[in-house]
């Protein structure tokens, strides 16, 4: 192994009743590609902070390049010495140019103006280098979130960056998108670069990363090669323990036809929304039955999603619940009606980030919570908040501390306990695992059981093929804003799933009385 580009010794940070970061350590050579693991709340994130400036560490120093770095550097002045961080969350602006995206606050000038030609020149000549498909010139709102991938890497390729940090960079992907980045991800290592990865999708960690580090409560356990571990192992040393994936089995307790979709259609794009039009979709779920939604990015999931729970209208269609017709107008109405959803982007659609765990859990209830009609019961809030954060395993330090210090696993589960505490009749779930650990997913995995065993209509909608014939009783496929096919679980194969997502224009459809 090459010598060392980045060295973190004894590095240590606290919160407020909690050390994220007890004294732990991190070796990466140049031409590397480092797996930084561990569950949610290990302190992978609190470590990426500090690395990239955003956070100063407490105690500890870091070696960058054959200098200890000032834990007085901003961000930019650590971009400026070579690394760069691409956070699960964008940081692009929407509403510029790829090439204005990649250089902002560093345009290149003439006469004190930016010099516009010189700006595309620019940026060109870096995606031409990395052998990507992208046009300078397109607005980045634009852009699927593997394009808007590609930009960030290529920003970061005009700081002439040593490391690149790559938090969750594939948890938005889809798996052809993933193959792309991953032989990105190459190039950049045979250019000599170094990459912290960090990923809790472990198969693909095995087959990137050469190298990898564990953390465990903010404590480090374990480093090597990744040629001489098994994933098995990794999780392991993750959790501390052995876990167990778990599978749905074929349930007796399936019951009547809860919701019932019945031609949903919009043939214009909601404002702020995918322009995925939706075309005659009908859909069924029985009480106690797990549905899982697959497709591909774009296949119109998350959008009949939203249109069931009353979050974006549709130009014609029908949702019935136990027969009856409901109208949507607001996710209000949804709830009212006994429908919850758990969204995709549970940072931006979720999570009220500033205020504390308590608010966000507890909102959509307090009117069950109230005594005289106007004052909520603080004793009951309590009670539930500590009822759900013993079933879920929700790490936490106290339940007044802003849900966004929270750990990615721990801001799903409070979400579930959000829409668990509502008693819905039908639970939609959109990327209930992205970003969060082996050990966590089993445990959400359970959640979604228990609520189908007391007779709730479960939808789940992932991209990733092996979570959603784990936990369905029958598979509903998507491709362009139509269903294409539905599968019972216990007789789905990725191939079979492939093959009905992927149908093109002028192939065949499956008949949407599958679904229906």
């Amino acid at each position: 192994m090459a010598s060392h580009l980045l060295t973190v010794r004894g590095i240590s940070k606290s919160f407020p009743g909690v050390k994220a970061l007890d004294a732990v350590q991190l070796q990466v050579a140049s031409g590397n590609v480092h797996a930084l693991l561990g569950e949610n709340g290990a302190g992978k994130s609190t470590l990426l902070k500090i690395l990239s400036g955003a956070q100063a560490a407490d105690a500890g120093d870091i070696m960058f390049n054959g200098a200890v770095l000032s834990p007085a550097d901003t961000p930019m002045q650590r971009q400026q010495k070579g690394i760069v961080t691409i956070y699960q969350e964008f940081n692009l602006l929407p509403g510029l140019s790829v090439a204005e995206n990649m250089y902002i606050g560093r345009e290149p000038l003439r006469h004190g103006l930016i010099d516009w030609p010189q700006l595309y020149a620019n940026a060109k000549q870096v995606i031409q280098d990395l052998k990507i498909d992208l046009d300078p010139r397109a607005e980045v709102r634009a852009l699927s979130v593997a394009r808007q991938q590609m930009v960030e890497i290529a920003k970061a390729m005009t700081f002439q960056a040593k490391l690149i940090i790559m938090d969750e960079p594939t948890a938005a992907l889809s798996g052809r998108e993933v193959d792309q980045l991953l032989e990105i991800v190459r190039k950049l290592r045979s250019r000599g670069i170094a990459i912290i990865y960090v990923s809790h999708k472990l198969n693909e960690v095995k087959a990137i990363c050469d190298h990898y580090t564990v953390y465990r409560d903010g404590r480090f356990v374990a480093t090597g090669a990744m040629a001489d571990v098994a994933v098995h192992d990794l999780v392991r040393q993750m959790v501390g323990r052995d876990v167990v994936g778990i599978k749905r089995q074929s349930s007796a307790t399936i019951g009547e036809v809860l919701l019932r979709v019945e031609g949903v259609t919009r043939l214009k794009a909601v404002p702020g929304t995918s322009p995925t039009p939706l075309t005659d979709m009908s859909v069924h779920v029985h009480a106690g039955e797990i549905v899982g939604f697959a497709g591909l990015v774009g296949a119109g999931r998350t959008e009949i999603a939203r249109v069931i729970f009353g979050a974006d209208p549709c130009d014609s269609g029908t949702v019935r619940l136990r027969g009856h017709p409901i109208s949507l107008r607001s996710p209000k109405d949804g709830i009212d009606a006994g429908i919850v959803l758990v969204p995709e982007d549970r940072k931006q659609q979720g999570c009220f980030l500033m205020h504390s765990i308590r608010q966000n859990m507890t909102l959509p209830s307090l009117g069950r919570l109230s005594k005289m009609r106007w004052f909520v019961d603080e004793a009951a809030e309590t009670r539930m908040i500590e009822a759900y954060r013993r079933k879920l395993s929700i790490k936490m330090a106290s339940d007044q501390v802003a849900i966004g210090t929270l750990s990615g696993g721990n801001q799903q589960k409070v979400l579930l306990a959000r829409c668990m505490a509502l008693n819905p009749k039908v639970l939609i779930v959109d990327e209930p695992t992205r970003g969060i650990d082996v050990g966590a997913k089993a445990e959400v995995h359970q959640v979604l059981f228990d609520m189908a065993a007391q007779g709730v209509a479960v939808i789940v909608i992932s991209s990733e093929l092996a979570e959603v014939m784990a936990v369905s009783d029958r598979i509903v496929t998507f491709k362009n804003g139509a269903i294409t096919g539905s599968v019972p679980g216990s007789d789905a194969s990725e191939e079979a799933l492939m093959r009905l997502m992927a149908l093109g224009a002028d192939a065949q459809p499956v008949p949407q009385a599958l679904a229906a």
